[in-house]
């Protein structure tokens, strides 16, 4: 048997993170070629968590790790067994790249700078031997040998050949990705790729002129969904509606649902975390005793940015001057409404653009997650976001990257 071929394309997060293990591990015993279709491999890593690369999560427990992914957390429970966090930590730390936790459990680099990241993968790359190819895209793959040992033969963009006897998509997983032409061709399912991560467009008069104010704790939910959708966090008010962790992770876990519906819903927002109607309405009771000469607006009894909660009393019906003795049972009710089940009409969304993430890809029944290999076609492999799972925000989307491109360079190494 003659000298490994490995191709591997893609060249984002797990592309790199493939070739480079796979290089590694062959040394001499074969070749690993990176094609990248742009001018700008780890474009992405560049751009990530406002440029500073939101790496992984300090979340060390694989059981607990696969409930931060809508799709895919099944299958990549035995993975994180073998490749998690805590390698990640170490493989960069190894690398002389440390890591910061930040309080809210994302890591990233103690310099805050992306490049720190991207510099230190090219490096890996080019140390372990990885010839990396820029501006260079593939029109189409054959399988020479099928059933046969693996054999594949690629025309590029610019009209040269390629052979190799492995081969990685690592090409992401938006609708034009080159990846998932080039899977289907060989065979294989995909799952239709929507939006992942986004934020809501409402355009509601309890939120203009709020934008920039935020809320630590709030809970939201879908109305009338058939997943009965709810997640909790904090939420940014912007000009055009609602972000923050809350949203996006609504936006995660819902986002087949809301595709469905054309991005056209309602939510109930709980603006605070954790009272219900009932539960309120006692506490502002209790309030309005023990402080009946004080103007509602000016004193809140709850921990709130103090523009909304004057927005709230206001949409409940209650003059801004109104002092809390003269605010009767009817008003109080309204203003526990606003506070805990404020129904909000979305007509839209914004992409969260530092990660781009897309619910969607190549079916994962068909995907061996010890090797990612190829159930259907020998010698292919699948690594990142061409396969059809997608994490909340905070570092896992990177994670799942790292562990399915770490598994599949060992494997296309063996």
């Amino acid at each position: 048997m003659g000298a490994r071929r490995v191709v591997i394309v893609g060249g984002g997060a797990a592309g790199f993170f493939a070739a480079t293990a796979c290089a590694e591990k062959l040394g001499a015993a074969g070749e690993v070629t990176l094609i990248e279709a742009t001018a700008h491999p780890l474009a992405k890593v560049r751009v990530s968590g406002g440029g500073r690369c939101n790496v992984t999560h300090a979340c060390f427990e694989p059981r607990e790790l696969v409930k931060r992914y809508p799709r895919g957390g099944r299958e990549l429970l035995g993975a994180f067994h073998r490749w998690q966090p805590r390698d990640m930590v170490a493989w960069l730390a190894e690398r002389g790249v440390e890591l910061k936790t930040e309080a809210d459990g994302r890591m990233f680099p103690i310099t805050d700078d992306s490049a720190t990241i991207a510099e230190c993968l090219l490096q890996a790359a080019e140390k372990a031997g990885v010839k990396l190819r820029t501006s260079l895209g593939v029109r189409k793959v054959e399988q020479l040998r099928p059933g046969g040992d693996p054999d594949f033969w690629l025309t590029l963009t610019d009209d040269t050949t390629l052979r190799c006897d492995r081969l990685l998509l690592a090409t992401g997983g938006n609708k034009s990705s080159a990846g998932l032409t080039i899977a289907q061709a060989l065979g294989h399912t995909i799952v239709p790729p929507v939006p992942s991560l986004f934020t809501f467009h409402i355009d509601d008069a309890r939120l203009i002129g709020l934008s920039g104010v935020s809320v630590e704790n709030v809970t939201v939910s879908i109305l009338g969904s058939p997943a009965k959708l709810r997640t909790d966090g904090p939420a940014l008010i912007t000009h055009w509606g609602l972000s923050g962790p809350a949203i996006l992770k609504l936006s995660a876990w819902g986002a087949r649902e809301l595709a469905a519906a054309n991005y056209e819903f309602t939510i109930l927002m709980n603006w605070t975390g954790t009272h219900t109607r009932d539960s309120l309405v006692k506490e502002l009771t209790a309030v309005r005793e023990k402080n009946p000469k004080k103007q509602i607006t000016t004193w809140s009894p709850l921990e709130m940015p103090q523009r909304l909660w004057e927005r709230l009393v206001v949409s409940a019906g209650i003059a801004a001057t109104t002092p809390w003795a003269q605010v009767g049972n009817a008003a109080l009710g309204n203003l526990a409404t606003q506070l805990t089940a404020a129904e909000l009409k979305v007509v839209g969304k914004s992409l969260f653009k530092e990660e781009f993430v897309t619910c969607g890809g190549v079916k994962l029944a068909e995907v061996d997650f010890q090797t990612m290999e190829s159930r259907v076609c020998p010698g292919l492999h699948f690594a990142g976001e061409v396969l059809d799972i997608d994490g909340v925000t905070g570092g896992f989307n990177f994670q799942a990257a790292w562990t399915t491109g770490w598994l599949a360079g060992q494997a296309m190494a063996s």
